[in-house]
């Protein structure tokens, strides 16, 4: 994978690229060490807890088509569809800001219930 220029656009898709083909150690070089995330999980704040995080949930992802992209200067809204055994149809959306090469803060909204097994929604 070529290596993006600073463009926030370009990092966010190469970032994006990496994790959802499997390679979370390269998506993660895109990501600074001093990352603040906004997840669903409380628990998931910093690069360790998304590592973690990217780490448990990458071997259910079976794709992740991208549906819509936004860019306002060093913000970056991605919308697609994280694609599981469970689910094809879920949209999940998060909002980069990248400073100086590098994705500083991710937002991330997706609906849990939907990665659920129907059986266990109670």
């Amino acid at each position: 994978m070529p290596k993006p220029d600073n463009d926030p656009s370009s990092i966010v898709q190469a970032y994006h690229e990496a994790w959802t083909s499997g390679d979370v150690d390269l998506a993660l070089t895109y990501v600074s060490d001093a990352l603040r995330c906004f997840a669903p999980d409380e628990n998931v704040t910093t690069k360790d807890d998304w590592r973690r995080y990217l780490t448990g949930f990458v071997p259910m992802l079976t794709g992740a088509p991208e549906h819509a992209r936004m860019v306002d200067a060093n913000r970056v809204a991605l919308w697609y569809f994280p694609q599981t055994a469970i689910t094809a149809t879920t949209h999940a959306s998060e909002l980069f800001t990248v400073e100086e090469g590098h994705i500083v803060e991710i937002r991330l909204v997706f609906d849990r219930m939907s990665y659920v097994p129907r059986e266990q929604q109670d």
